[in-house]
């Protein structure tokens, strides 16, 4: 059985007291307006590990390098620094991960990594969901990845550690360990080490919640669930079985979701992680993962419910600024490139530009929709290699300096391509499962629209030929896109944490209070 800290969770009053105080034409973009008087809702969508070569692989491959994504025909572009710090300190630690860099937008506070909706100190810190959601703006929450996952999370729950998702609760999971290796004292404020899956099922932070992680729930969460309105789709178990199974247990499915209608929805479409999309179009038609709705799907029907979803007996939005806030994460392109493959990599970016596309033709439409489409950090060191060239890890020996006086002077291999290569390493398309596979370092190569016909991945006339540097995170900028009104806010270089203060100007038309 879980342990359960805490029954009645103090989010809600936390936010209600800080809420008080694919391609298209470049050409494509009606004009917009910049006043934030004209927003009544924000669409935040994120790749995560999608670093700018991400995108420009994935318009190579699937526009052709004159082409464009949806995300780069949004008028408005900069970029984003993702560090985060070290805990209990406010120094730099120059590559995050997805909890502290999701914590960043969506509190406005550095924190330490694996942090979820607490600063560097271990204090919690309200979210721009819970505040939207005390407001009175319609919520909504979308991912690839277990809704519990780092990013979804810090929305709306707040963890010590990101592994603390549940079902049950351990102190190797959700408390910190100390210098000595022992385990922090468990915190007075019970709700950071509450399994994220119980925040999510009792706090009420989301309207419409959409994504995997069924596994991390138990009967008892639909039944707290529903008693708050939920419409839930699928079931999360039977509660005559001592514990939830995949025997007990029924995922959503995208039928399902066709067919929602509540004001409040939730979704769970596997038990881990959705499907990646590639491996799912290659499943026989009749297994269960083709039941599996896409990121655009979700982002439309999630679009649809909290557009459609009435506050009260009062909203009304042609009167009130008051619409709804949606986050929408494409999970796989981090997860693929940690496995440093790139085909599955490429099909997840275009995925993903798939519900930018959703959002943004929903937002040209409406009028009163802000846009931004970014990244929490990037992921492997993805990047463009010229055809005919190798990466320093597949030769045999590293490149020489040619002019051993110009330290500068590194790019140029004094080796011929041609024999110089390992031709073990050298793998083409096919790329392996992990950083120990050496094959990970070969070049993999696909066709683009600019090839000839006859042209075919993973040969050497490929033009795209892509590589990586590493099998986790980088600490590259990332890039940022955004449309509608106050759109230009975003177009700038900017530190992850001020993307909060402009997504919270862009909702309550006010700069937030310091946490």
């Amino acid at each position: 059985m879980r342990r359960r800290p805490l029954k009645t969770l103090t989010v809600l009053a936390l936010a209600s007291a800080v809420a008080a105080g694919t391609a298209v034409t470049a050409n494509s973009a009606p004009q917009q307006s910049d006043s934030h008087q004209d927003i009544r809702n924000v669409i935040y969508l994120l790749g995560d590990g999608m670093g700018r070569t991400h995108v420009t692989a994935a318009r190579d491959r699937y526009a052709g390098a004159s082409g464009k994504l949806t995300m780069e025909t949004l008028p408005n572009t900069g970029a984003v620094a993702t560090y985060a710090v070290e805990k209990n300190s406010a120094k730099p630690a120059l590559v995050t991960d997805s909890a502290s860099s999701a914590t960043a937008w969506a509190s406005g506070v550095k924190t330490y990594n694996a942090a979820i909706g607490v600063d560097a100190y271990e204090k919690k810190v309200a979210t721009l969901m819970e505040q939207a959601h005390a407001a009175g703006f319609a919520t909504g929450n979308v991912s690839t990845a277990e809704i519990t996952d780092a990013t979804p999370a810090a929305q709306f729950s707040h963890a010590l550690l990101r592994g603390c998702q549940g079902p049950v609760y351990s102190d190797a999971a959700c408390l910190p360990k100390k210098d000595d290796g022992s385990y922090e004292q468990a915190p007075a404020d019970k709700t950071l080490i509450t399994p994220i899956a119980e925040q999510i099922a009792r706090n009420g932070t989301a309207d419409v919640i959409l994504g995997g992680g069924l596994a991390r729930f138990e009967p008892d969460d639909q039944k707290a669930l529903q008693a708050q309105g939920y419409q839930v789709l699928g079931n999360f178990g039977d509660p005559a079985l001592p514990a939830q199974t995949a025997a007990s247990q029924k995922v959503a499915t995208k039928v399902d979701l066709d067919k929602a209608a509540g004001k409040k929805v939730i979704g769970l479409f596997n038990r881990g992680n959705l499907t990646v999309e590639q491996n799912k179009a290659a499943l026989p038609a009749d297994a269960p993962q083709k039941q599996e709705p896409s990121l655009a799907d979700m982002t439309r029907k999630s679009i649809q419910l909290l557009n459609d979803r009435k506050q009260g007996g009062s909203y009304d939005r042609n009167k009130s600024k008051k619409g709804f806030y949606l986050q929408v994460e494409g999970a796989q392109i981090d997860k693929r490139s940690h496995a440093n493959d790139a085909a599955q990599t490429l099909a997840e970016v275009k995925a993903f530009d798939d519900a930018v596309k959703a959002a943004y033709e929903f937002a040209k439409k409406d009028g009163h929709t802000l846009v931004v489409v970014t990244a929490d950090h990037e992921c492997a060191g993805f990047n463009i290699i010229e055809k005919g060239t190798y990466t320093n890890a597949e030769a045999v020996a590293p490149p020489a300096n040619t002019d051993a006086g110009n330290t500068a002077n590194n790019s140029v291999p004094s080796r011929a391509a041609s024999g110089a290569k390992d031709p073990v390493r050298s793998s083409g398309i096919v790329n392996g499962a992990g950083a120990g596979d050496a094959k990970n370092f070969g070049p993999a190569t696909f066709r683009t629209p600019d090839d000839p016909a006859d042209v075919k991945d993973g040969s050497p006339e490929a033009s795209l030929w892509l590589t990586y540097l590493s099998g986790n995170h980088t600490g590259a900028d990332v890039p940022i896109f955004a449309y509608g009104p106050n759109g230009n806010a975003f177009a700038t270089s900017q530190i992850n944490t001020e993307l909060y203060g402009k997504l919270y100007r862009s909702l309550f038309g006010r700069s937030p209070q310091h946490h």
